[in-house]
């Protein structure tokens, strides 16, 4: 088991809402997998954010967890995200903010404030690193 990264927060009312924001993350990540336009990834690296300041037991779940402890060990350990991660999270955030941008927002002003934040979001996940092909083992 990989140890947290950080030591839980003093008071028992942050590590609640801790626990409760992690919880919610851990939900959004799963919808995620099963729907096409909700990133898996950021939901769950925000779960082992909020576990490892809340709870070392669901800290340790999270990191040992079957679809997603891969994913939060490869991140600790500094080896990034995979391309796939990458590409998935990436139309997820273009096809959303589109989406809301177009249909859902009026205003110019607000307009350009979601294209910043795609734009900032979308720079910040491609200058992560990417995670090598671990190479299949024969034998």
């Amino acid at each position: 088991m990989l140890a947290a990264m950080a030591q839980p927060h003093r008071s028992r009312v942050v590590r609640g809402v801790f626990i409760a924001l992690g919880f919610i993350s851990v939900g959004l990540g799963t919808a995620g997998v099963v729907l096409p336009v909700l990133p898996t990834t950021p939901f769950v690296l925000l779960a082992a954010f909020f576990f490892a300041r809340s709870s070392p037991r669901f800290d340790a779940w999270l990191v040992d967890h079957r679809w997603f402890g891969s994913l939060v060990r490869d991140w600790r350990a500094g080896r990034g995200l995979s391309r796939r991660a990458k590409t998935v999270s990436l139309i997820a955030i273009a096809i959303t903010f589109t989406i809301t941008i177009v249909f859902a927002v009026d205003g110019l002003w607000l307009r350009l404030l979601l294209v910043m934040i795609a734009v900032s979001v979308s720079t910040f996940l491609l200058r992560l690193p990417t995670k090598d092909r671990q190479p299949i083992e024969v034998g």
